[in-house]
């Protein structure tokens, strides 16, 4: 690898390593490869740049429409990580295998009360909550896979009612989580108070985002724009912000 004039920093591996996620070893070799044969047939050496263009343009090409939306969905992920403090939010990614993506750090010194529960339900949720607000209705994309948003944040709220003490109802009785992702199906009383728990926290998602609405906006556009933002440049979008009372 050429370096140029300037000498290569850890600056110039952070964009790559964002375009990168996803990617596994052997890909980037390959696409490494490819570009090298291509700048040796012009007669030049590869250099950082050059990567970084290539990992863009092997991104998957979303709509206006839809990269607005991604954008929408994983701004709002960044704000409510971020103004809670549930987590520190290292990058925001939209168009990685179609989909957008938020990378983050959690922040362990929290201690795990019911509250840093339900913020981190929040958290989760915020994508959802975000393209309601900003859009109108919302995609398919925050389920369907046992990943997704909402199985985890379920998965949190079930957590709070059978395991983790939290319950209102019987709080010190323990079930498995295996034996209480069985119970959710067949025990309504169970699912209302998981589904009271989730909307409570799409709730606080909800207020976060409107309280916040220009900066979540703010913050959607760069990343439409830019399809990959660090951590960094998004705090400082948000400096100055307060959580309001909940």
């Amino acid at each position: 690898m050429k370096t140029g004039e300037h000498p290569q920093s850890l600056d110039n591996l952070r964009p790559l390593a964002l375009l990168a996620l996803g990617r596994s070893g052997a890909d980037i070799e390959r696409l490494v490869r490819e570009v090298r044969r291509s700048l040796r047939r012009l007669g030049k050496h590869i250099v950082w740049s050059d990567i970084e263009t290539a990992l863009r343009q092997a991104q998957p090409r979303l709509s206006d429409e839809l990269a607005w939306r991604v954008s929408v969905h994983e701004a709002g992920h960044v704000l409510v990580y971020t103004l809670t403090g549930i987590a520190e939010v290292e990058s925001a990614s939209i168009g990685l295998n179609g989909l957008g993506r938020v990378t983050t750090v959690a922040n362990s010194h929290l201690p795990e009360t019911e509250a840093w529960l339900m913020n981190s339900i929040a958290a989760t949720l915020a994508g959802r909550a975000a393209e309601r607000l900003v859009i109108g209705d919302v995609l398919a994309g925050a389920g369907g896979a046992a990943e997704s948003d909402l199985a985890r944040a379920t998965e949190m709220a079930l957590a709070a009612e059978t395991r983790l003490g939290f319950a209102r109802h019987r709080p010190l009785l323990y079930r498995s989580a295996s034996t209480a992702s069985h119970a959710l199906t067949i025990d309504d009383t169970l699912a209302a108070r998981v589904d009271a728990r989730l909307t409570a926290a799409e709730a606080i998602a909800t207020r976060l985002i409107e309280a916040h609405r220009d900066r979540h906006r703010a913050i959607a556009r760069r990343l439409a724009a830019a399809t990959v933002v660090e951590g960094d440049e998004l705090r400082a979008m948000l400096d100055g912000a307060v959580e309001p009372d909940a």
